[in-house]
């Protein structure tokens, strides 16, 4: 017993130190958890539509699994990647000039391949957050940045996203003892979760605040190329002196079906991306070779993206049909494959709903139907169309489904 007694005090604080694993404080996700599986035990005739999936339904593409299958083979590739093959680092050059425009990247200065997004947004902190420094971040976000930030004891600084403002931040908002203070700037479009895309006149200004206000920006542009209604891929590295103040995450999870595969790769600065591959030396001994040369076959094929996009299009024009014939004021996204739509304040003879949480579990309960709930900056709930539906017939049947099941439901909003 006196073995677990003291273990209980030695967690650290950024982990909620001696409190760690006693309290009762419930995330949202296992509450969504919980929920599901509450709403399928008490409905077992019943299947649970999951819409709250954040990541691509389908497989990689079949060429992409085979080349795996060919480089897995060859003694060579069973070595340590350390910070990635060249053959890698290429194919992102290329990959940059044909989808987004982007020239002249550096293969060896100014790329390195990142075993998955997240882990890169959690190393970059370490390279630049001092006790003391701020990390802005639009809110509401995917929060590994912030929360390596917070680790390091740093602080963040959330830009609320609005619908008013077509959910850009508004960076003129920040106030100077804040801009002092801070370094690294996050923005991620097309984002995560409104499904907003930016404009180039957007990252033009940011492009002059972070040079004003001598501020880092890191963007996740992990949906760049996930884009429909002819939207064009937009990189904020296409900008003019984008390269001198930042840098930019692409990830083949979402534009290539690899999500499990953990590979992507970090383009801008040669300062910053070298001041990242210092610090990832540390952490990792890099992607393992045979998926470094079959992400790269895949770079070369941006077709397997567009093809992707066209799928969630059309999978956003029928949901959000759906949801604006049962009420709701639903805008089609432009980019990524989440819909991001403002919650009701009520069903017709039933309950209310106070946040976004109360409306996400009510859809679990009620109707078997699993969304995303945020209440960062306003009450909204995230569907994504990434459900699992073998062929056109069963995708339209489940669209029906969802149909039936909302419109028993009279919303007030």
């Amino acid at each position: 017993m006196l073995a677990t007694d003291y273990i209980q005090q030695l967690f650290a604080d950024r982990i909620g130190g001696a409190q760690f694993g006693m309290r009762d404080e419930i995330y949202k996700f296992e509450k969504i958890k919980r929920a599901k599986r509450a709403a399928l035990q008490s409905n077992p005739w019943k299947k649970l539509i999951d819409l709250g999936v954040g990541e691509p339904d389908s497989m990689a593409d079949d060429i992409v699994v085979r080349r795996l299958a060919e480089e897995a083979e060859k003694t060579e590739n069973r070595f340590y990647a350390d910070n990635g093959i060249l053959e890698f680092k290429q194919a992102a050059a290329s990959y940059m000039k044909e989808v987004f425009g982007v020239d002249g990247l550096d293969p060896e200065a100014e790329i390195n391949h990142v075993i998955g997004s997240k882990s890169a947004l959690a190393m970059i902190p370490t390279a630049f957050i001092n006790p003391g420094d701020i990390t802005i971040m639009s809110s509401p976000n995917y929060p590994i940045l912030g929360t390596h930030t917070k680790y390091l004891g740093g602080e963040v600084v959330h830009l609320p996203l609005l619908e008013e403002n077509d959910f850009l931040p508004k960076l003129d908002t920040l106030s100077d003892s804040v801009l002092k203070k801070s370094k690294l700037l996050y923005l991620n479009y097309p984002n995560n979760p409104t499904g907003a895309v930016a404009t180039r006149e957007f990252f033009e200004e940011v492009v002059q605040f972070a040079k004003k206000h001598e501020l880092i920006v890191v963007h996740d542009a992990a949906y760049a190329a996930l884009v429909f209604d002819n939207e064009k891929p937009l990189s904020f590295l296409s900008i003019p002196g984008a390269k001198e103040v930042g840098i930019e995450l692409h990830s083949l999870s979402k534009s290539f079906n690899m999500t499990g595969w953990r590979i992507g790769f970090i383009a801008g600065n040669s300062k910053l991306v070298s001041a990242f591959v210092a610090v990832k030396d540390n952490y990792d001994s890099g992607q393992f070779i045979p998926i470094q040369k079959a992400a790269s076959y895949a770079l070369s094929q941006p077709n397997i993206t567009k093809q992707t996009a066209i799928r969630y299009s059309g999978r956003h024009d029928l949901l959000s049909a759906i949801l604006n014939d049962c009420g709701f004021d639903t805008k089609k996204p432009k980019g990524s494959f989440f819909l991001y739509t403002k919650i009701p304040k009520a069903v017709e003879n039933g309950p209310e709903f106070y946040s976004a949480e109360d409306f996400s579990q009510y859809l679990i309960n009620e109707h078997l139907i699993s969304t995303v709930p945020w209440d960062d900056a306003g009450s909204y709930v995230r569907f994504s169309v990434t459900f699992e539906a073998n062929g056109w017939e069963e995708e339209q049947r489940i669209f029906n489904e969802i149909r039936a099941r909302l419109s028993t439901s009279k919303f007030i909003f």
